[in-house]
């Protein structure tokens, strides 16, 4: 008799939403990615150092960042599942502006487009992302993270095969990502309201069941959001010398054409993506703790090495490198809504955006680093950023684990 009423509270993981949001944040990333995949051209076109060139990246991800935690807080009070239909907007227009760009001034005003319309995407498909997984919060993070960077690797394979041989203005070409995006944000956004009521229910329902749901104090949330944010930066900071420099690496170090380095940068990036599947599905399994623990002390050794290694090895070690690092974004994620369950909108869009402006800080700093010292020194310097891992001594620890079918 008790059969019934047991199972309309297990949380369900709607499946197919969780695979088109992934889709959706693959174009969204997909687009995002052709801004550095197209340095090396635009740094010829209009003789711009390494200083200007981390300049773009800064205007990107700041305008990507300091939105995102604000829409995030709107949408907590008043969700709007459409809102990332709006954010495609944006970025089909900062597109189209990249494209006919005739002026430094011009780049920074369609890359700042591109961050805006990011930051709406981000909050609000990160909620839905949650509501959608049910009890399976890694592997639903992790789905629609990998879209995301494997997303980010494909703009390096598209700028070799397509932007190098035509030229700047065939990036008007990937408005048709943005416009499937569009449709498939609409379909997800008609899914959200039975989504949001199952998971309100269950909410509910558990509420009841669990009275000793942990509540975390102040001390403990302050704590943890800042140790998680300096582990982004440390992240973000090497992620970043590579998404933006290393086809400046690899040309200069070992005379690299062009797209022979953006298909190298497509193998780093697309390790990304099958780190942070592998990190989320692993962390639903193992914990999040152990997963960040691993991810950020992890690649410390083979950073090391890297700026010593011959082309081969370069590349190996830049793969595993990737792979072991993406694998905690997931976790660091999820850790940040275990602290304040109440808030995910604007935990999506403070870490998405931290993701931005964090990245977009390193680059303007190695860009500058770069000009002075060469950019061989900057990746020696880089090797040690691993080493701010041990910050993870200081994350609280959180006993959610017999929670997390409340998802």
């Amino acid at each position: 008799m008790n059969t019934a009423p047991a199972m309309s509270l297990k949380p369900r993981t709607y499946t197919g939403v969780l695979v088109v949001l992934g889709v959706a944040h693959l174009l969204n990333d997909l687009m995002q990615s052709l801004i550095p995949a197209i340095y090396p051209i635009i740094q010829r076109s209009y003789g711009l150092d390494f200083w200007q060139i981390g300049m773009i990246t800064l205007t990107f991800q700041i305008a990507g960042s300091l939105l995102q935690p604000l829409v995030g807080f709107y949408t907590d009070r008043r969700p709007a599942p459409y809102s990332p239909v709006m954010g495609m907007m944006f970025t089909l227009s900062g597109l189209l502006g990249l494209a006919f760009a005739t002026s430094y001034e011009a780049i920074l005003f369609a890359v700042a487009l591109i961050g805006i319309g990011s930051s709406i995407f981000h909050p609000e498909a990160t909620r839905m992302a949650r509501y959608a997984a049910g009890g399976r919060q890694g592997l639903a993070q992790g789905i629609f993270q990998v879209g995301g960077q494997a997303g980010g690797a494909l703009g390096p394979v598209f700028a070799a095969l397509i932007i190098v041989p035509l030229g700047q203005p065939s990036l008007a070409w990937f408005t048709a990502a943005a416009l499937a995006a569009m449709l498939l944000l609409t379909w997800i956004g008609r899914q959200q309201a039975a989504i949001s009521r199952h998971f309100s229910e269950l909410r509910a329902s558990l509420a009841g069941q669990h009275a000793d749901l942990p509540r975390h104090g102040t001390a403990t949330i302050a704590i943890g959001l800042t140790v998680l944010t300096l582990l982004m930066f440390s992240k973000n900071a090497y992620a970043e010398s590579f998404r933006s420099f290393y086809t400046f690496y690899l040309i200069e170090r070992f005379g690299l054409s062009i797209p022979q380095s953006q298909m190298m940068l497509f193998i780093f990036l697309i390790s990304a993506a099958a780190g942070a599947l592998i990190g989320g599905i692993v962390g639903d399994r193992i914990g999040r703790y152990r997963i960040i623990w691993i991810s950020v002390l992890g690649p410390l050794p083979l950073t090391l090495l890297l700026p010593y290694a011959d082309l081969f090895w370069t590349g190996v070690l830049t793969i595993a490198i990737n792979l072991v690092m993406a694998s905690a974004f997931a976790s660091i994620l999820i850790y940040a809504m275990e602290l304040l369950p109440n808030r995910i909108g604007l935990i999506g869009g403070l870490f998405y955006g931290l993701n931005f402006g964090l990245g977009g800080i390193a680059a303007a700093i190695l860009g500058g680093l770069a000009d002075s010292y060469g950019i061989e020194t900057v990746y020696r310097i880089c090797s040690f950023l691993p080493l701010a891992g041990l910050l993870a001594w200081f994350l609280p620890r959180l006993d959610t684990d017999r929670y997390r079918p409340a998802g």
